[in-house]
């Protein structure tokens, strides 16, 4: 969610902090600031935009080493006082800090009992207040802050400047992603690669437990302890410093028209038409191994949640496992039963998701086996789990997820595939499946190419006090996705339901005038849809319907978008980008900040 940036080197720093804040602004924030080296240390917040905080930085300022965040309000309202970096011992040191400190009103009450005097309602000052009083009894730096973090409870990635050392930041991680890039003469520090590209693609992941010593000469890491550790440099992939708008107006517009050839990256190598098989190196499971699993569980929040479900329901159709999709933010917390002979993917964008990063943990020291589903390279999960599947949708920017909820489902089928050709799919099915997911980019751009007129229905959306979404099997997680989507751009209260459940209910909300849209492709539930659409209309609400084009069903709705024709299953492919479509159309229209939405954060670090 925060983002960290930091540089040590022969340049000016200023510059490349602002400038990696602007590259992170993708994750969500609500206020920012900078900390430069010198005596005492140089502060400078703002609340609002990287570009509120341009214009209260001086120009001209010369130190070459500094620190800079952007924060998303936890603990504390969104104020200057909250803002980071905070500053400690008269200062001698300004902290950034990202994740939560568990106990830090103990330490606060603690600190404050000893006269220091708090500017702010947060966690972070505390840990600030802390380390300059450790600093006080250590003498070094290094050494105050592992006193310091061996003190609170929580999780953290800290970058630390101090006035006795101008050419050092001090970092540390736990829980909360930390990478650092090396350069001739210079090196960084982000939270988040993205912000690393410009500058170099030589990077070192911190892992949980490091704290690191940061110079222009290098880097230095150990452990809390004080043990030595050694950490392998690593290359960032090409496609990471891909990451501009282009000639497009906005990232999520331009994201949405990336899933042909994002679905083609994902595909690109794994699937074997001929034989009707896929090929996922990265799992390395045998076909015993995949005989072996009584059962698949899939783990994830928001749209990684969503892609679950639609993966969950192809395994258990097409490889006869039993199969669930689990909310990762409830998993851990109802003390879960781990089969030691399932396998789990904790699914994740990010691949920092905080909650589905417990998720992951729980099943590991209950002994289960679980893998990771990422578009991150790197990333806490796929470290965490070791082996697993990367997405390869490139950089997502938009806080509005839609390429990768493409490419999530696509490695999903592609373990579908893997497993259902170990255990009861025939030659011939596999084929059929492996050439229709093949098929499917190329119908996606199809779509996409078409100019989409929904001026009607943006004018009901933006006029209406809440919207339903509505459809069944696969459909129905679509149509989770399409009201998450529009509520995420628009903030209107959109409410998804399995089309059946529609009586059970939900219909209670409908009046003359509501807006119902409904995903009705061509399969085997349509005919039942249709009647829970009929349903809806009789109560005077405007039905908005995305269908299979050239189905008759059109002429059952107000208003009717077609789709390409495929196969039930990849029909989630092609459904959703009518969905996103109208929700960027109506954020459009009611003004809406379309890549940054209110409140949100692109990788929820924080549980």
């Amino acid at each position: 969610m925060c983002g960290i940036v930091g540089y040590v080197g022969q340049r000016r720093a200023t510059p490349v902090l602002l400038e990696g804040l602007r590259r992170l602004e993708y994750r969500g924030y609500d206020s920012a600031g900078i900390a430069l080296a010198g005596s005492p240390v140089q502060v400078h917040r703002s609340v609002g935009r990287v570009a509120d905080l341009r214009g209260v930085v001086p120009e001209g300022l010369t130190p070459k080493t500094g620190i800079a965040h952007t924060r998303w309000a936890t603990h504390g309202g969104v104020t200057l006082e909250n803002a980071h970096p905070h500053v400690a011992g008269g200062g001698k040191l300004a902290l950034v800090h990202n994740g939560i400190i568990e106990n830090a009103s103990v330490l606060r009450a603690s600190l404050r009992a000893e006269g220091v005097v708090f500017e702010s309602e947060t966690d972070t000052e505390v840990l600030a207040h802390l380390i300059a009083k450790c600093l006080e009894g250590e003498g070094d730096p290094l050494a105050a802050v592992t006193a310091a973090l061996q003190l609170v409870r929580g999780t953290w990635g800290i970058a630390v400047i101090f006035s006795a050392l101008p050419d050092t930041i001090i970092a540390a991680r736990n829980g909360s992603p930390l990478v650092l890039g090396l350069g001739e003469g210079e090196t960084f520090l982000a939270s988040d690669p993205h912000a690393l590209v410009p500058y170099t693609r030589r990077v070192v992941y911190l892992q949980d437990g490091d704290v690191a010593r940061i110079q222009s000469s290098g880097i230095e890491t150990t452990t809390l302890d004080g043990a030595p550790r050694s950490r392998v440099v690593e290359t960032l992939e090409a496609e990471w410093a891909e990451a501009e708008k282009g000639d497009y107006p906005n990232f999520m517009l331009k994201e949405i028209h990336e899933q042909p050839a994002a679905l083609r990256r994902c595909l690109s190598g794994r699937v074997v038409v001929q034989e009707g098989r896929a090929n996922l190196g990265g799992l390395e499971l045998s076909s015993r191994e995949l005989n072996a699993f009584r059962r698949v569980g899939l783990i994830g929040c928001g749209t990684a949640h969503y892609a679950c479900r639609v993966g969950a329901m192809a395994i258990e159709q097409l490889a006869r496992v039993p199969a669930t999709a689990e909310v990762a933010s409830e998993f851990r917390h109802r003390n879960p039963v781990i089969d030691p002979k399932s396998l789990y993917f904790a699914v994740s964008q990010s691949g920092e998701t905080a909650d589905t990063l417990g998720a992951l943990k729980e099943v590991q020291i209950k002994g289960g086996h679980v893998m990771g589903v990422v578009n991150v390279v790197g990333s806490s999960i796929a470290r965490q789990c070791g082996n697993g599947v990367y997405i390869h949708s490139g950089p997502e920017m938009a806080v509005a997820s839609t390429k990768a909820f493409s490419n999530m489902i696509a490695s999903l089928y592609l373990f579908t595939l893997q497993l259902a050709r170990a255990r009861t799919l025939a030659p011939y099915e596999g084929r059929d499946f492996a050439q229709g997911l093949m098929d499917v980019p190329d119908l996606v751009e199809g779509f996409l190419a078409k100019k989409l007129d929904v001026a009607r229905v943006v004018e009901w959306l933006s006029e209406c006090r809440s919207v339903l979404f509505m459809g069944r099997g696969l459909s129905e997680a679509v149509a989770a996705e399409g009201a998450l989507k529009l509520m995420e751009l628009t903030y209107i209260p959109c409410l998804a339901y399995a089309s059946g459940e529609m009586k059970h209910g939900p219909i209670a909300l409908l009046e003359e005038g509501s807006v119902v849209i409904v995903v009705a492709p061509d399969d085997e539930v349509r005919d039942k849809t249709l009647s829970n659409l009929q349903e809806c209309r009789a109560r005077g609400a405007r039905v908005v319907l995305i269908h299979t084009e050239g189905d008759p069903i059109a002429e059952e709705a107000d208003f009717a978008i077609a789709v390409p024709k495929t196969s039930r299953w990849f029909t989630p492919f092609l459904t959703v980008l009518p969905l996103q479509l109208l929700a960027y159309e109506t954020a459009l229209a009611m003004g809406r900040d379309i890549d940054r939405p209110r409140n949100l954060a692109k990788s929820v670090t924080v549980e």
